[in-house]
C-alpha cells in the first residue's frame, strides 16, 4: 500500500510539475506565422526570434470549422510538408532551451466569434473539439493550447445570452483532455469592462485555466471618429471633461479581472508592439481626441477605414504602425509624451499614431509588478524592432525582461 501511495504521488508530482509555470514572471510572445510573407525589413520568421527573452511562445493561429475539427489555416507556412515548417522550427527552439514552453492558439480577431459559438453551445461538438485539439498537440508536440476567442458574447455571430456559460463549459472539456497529460491550457481575453462582463464567469475561468493573457489594448483606433490611444495605462483628464468612457484603460482592465475574481498571479498583462494611426481633421489640432477625417463606425479593428493614418511597407495596414515600421521610418516626427496616460505619441502633418516606446512599457511593467500579476504578454515578435534597425534588437521585449526581472 505504502508504494502504491508513494508512486500515485510520484504521479501525480510529475504531471503538475510538467504543467506548472516557469519561475518568476511569465513573458508570453505570440509568434504571428503570416509575417514571413511581409517586404523587405519586415518579413519576420522562427529565425529571427531571441527564445532567451520569452518563458512562453504562441503560435498563432490554428482555426476552428463548425464541426469542432481544427482548421491549419495556412499549411504553406505551418505544417512539415509547407515552405517555412512553422510548427516544427518553432518546436525546435526548445532544443537550446529547454525550459521555453511553446503553445498552439486557436481564433483570433479574424476567425470571429460564429465558429466558437456555434462549437461551444453543442455538447457534443464541444468534446469533438476538445478531442482533436488533444490528438493534435499530442501528434505535433506543443506544451500546451492557447484559445483566443474574440469574443464571447460580444460581436456578429456570438450569442450573448449563452457564450459566457458555454464558454466555461468549453474550457472544462478542454481541460478534462489537456491537464492529465500534463499539458498547459490558456486564453487571450478581453481587456475592457464591457466585454468583461458579457464574456467571462471570471472565478470559473479562473479555476480552469493555468494563465489569462489580458488584452488590454486596442481601446482606441480608427472606427472611432477621433484620435486616441490604444492603450493608455490610466485615464486622461479629458476623459472625464468630456464625458468619455475613462474605464477604457490598462490599469482598469487588469483591475476588474482582479476584481471579478482572477488570480493576480494567473493574469499577464498584454502589450502590443504596434501603433494605432489616424488622419487628423485639422492637423493644427493634434491633442488627444483631436477630430480625424472619418465619422463614426462600428466597433470593428477590421472595421473601412474612416480616419486611420496612412499604411507602412512592411505591415500595409491602414491605421496601423509597426513599431518597427515608426522608429525606423518616422522617427522625425513630433514625439509627445502623454504624463497622465503615460504613453507616447508622434504627429507630422495630418498623421497621429499612439503607440508604445520603451518609457511607456516600464510604467506598464511597475504597474504589473504593484499588482502581483504572473507577468506580462506580448503581441507580437513582429512589429518590435527585430532586426535592430533602430539600436538594438527587441527594445520593447527587452524592456519586458529587463524590469520584470
Amino acid at each position: 500500500m505504502k508504494n502504491q501511495v508513494f508512486i500515485s504521488f510520484c504521479v501525480l508530482t510529475l504531471i503538475f510539475s510538467s504543467i506548472s509555470i516557469v519561475s518568476g514572471r511569465n513573458i508570453v510572445c505570440y509568434f504571428a506565422s503570416w509575417t514571413v510573407y511581409r517586404p523587405g525589413n519586415g518579413l519576420f520568421d522562427v529565425s529571427n526570434i531571441e527564445p532567451d527573452l520569452c518563458t512562453h511562445i504562441n503560435f498563432a493561429f490554428i482555426g476552428l470549422h463548425e464541426d469542432g475539427t481544427i482548421n491549419i489555416i495556412d499549411k504553406w507556412e505551418s505544417d512539415d510538408d509547407g515552405k517555412y515548417h512553422g510548427f516544427r522550427n518553432l518546436l525546435d527552439l526548445r532544443n537550446s532551451h529547454p525550459s521555453l514552453k511553446v503553445l498552439v492558439s486557436m481564433g483570433g480577431w479574424n476567425e470571429g466569434t460564429k465558429n466558437f459559438s456555434k462549437v461551444a453551445a453543442d455538447p457534443v461538438l464541444r468534446k469533438t473539439l476538445a478531442n482533436n485539439v488533444g490528438a493534435f498537440i499530442r501528434q505535433v508536440g506543443f506544451d500546451g493550447f492557447d484559445i483566443d476567442w474574440e469574443y464571447p458574447g460580444s460581436r456578429e455571430g456570438s450569442n450573448v445570452t449563452i457564450d459566457k456559460d458555454n464558454f466555461v463549459a468549453l474550457l472544462e472539456d478542454l481541460s478534462a483532455v489537456l491537464h492529465p497529460k500534463g499539458k498547459l491550457l490558456t486564453a487571450a481575453v478581453a481587456g475592457g469592462v464591457e466585454r468583461i462582463d458579457l464574456g467571462f464567469d471570471v472565478p470559473k475561468v479562473n479555476e480552469i485555466l493555468d494563465m489569462i493573457n489580458v488584452m488590454v489594448y486596442d481601446f482606441h483606433g480608427h472606427f472611432e471618429p477621433f484620435v486616441g490611444h490604444l492603450s493608455p495605462l490610466h485615464a486622461s483628464s479629458l476623459d472625464y471633461e468630456n464625458g468619455r468612457n475613462a474605464t477604457m484603460t490598462v490599469a482598469t482592465g487588469i483591475k476588474y479581472w482582479i476584481y471579478k475574481g482572477a488570480s493576480p498571479e494567473k493574469i499577464n498583462m498584454g502589450i502590443a508592439t504596434y501603433g494605432r494611426s489616424f488622419t487628423l481633421k485639422d492637423p493644427n489640432n493634434t491633442q488627444l481626441y483631436a477630430p480625424n477625417v472619418g465619422g463614426p463606425t462600428t466597433f470593428s479593428c477590421n472595421a473601412p477605414n474612416v480616419g486611420g493614418g496612412r499604411s507602412g511597407p512592411y505591415t500595409r495596414q491602414e491605421g496601423f504602425l509597426g513599431y518597427n515600421e515608426i522608429c525606423e521610418l518616422h522617427s522625425d516626427w513630433t514625439y509627445h509624451w502623454d504624463d497622465e496616460q503615460k504613453v507616447p505619441h508622434r504627429t507630422s502633418g495630418d498623421q497621429w499614431v499612439g503607440y508604445e516606446d520603451p518609457a511607456s512599457l516600464k510604467y506598464k511593467v511597475e504597474f504589473a509588478v504593484s499588482k502581483n500579476l504572473g507577468g506580462m504578454m506580448m503581441w507580437a515578435f513582429d512589429t518590435d524592432d527585430f532586426g535592430g534597425h533602430c539600436g538594438d534588437t527587441y527594445p520593447l521585449l527587452k524592456t519586458l525582461k529587463n524590469h520584470l526581472a
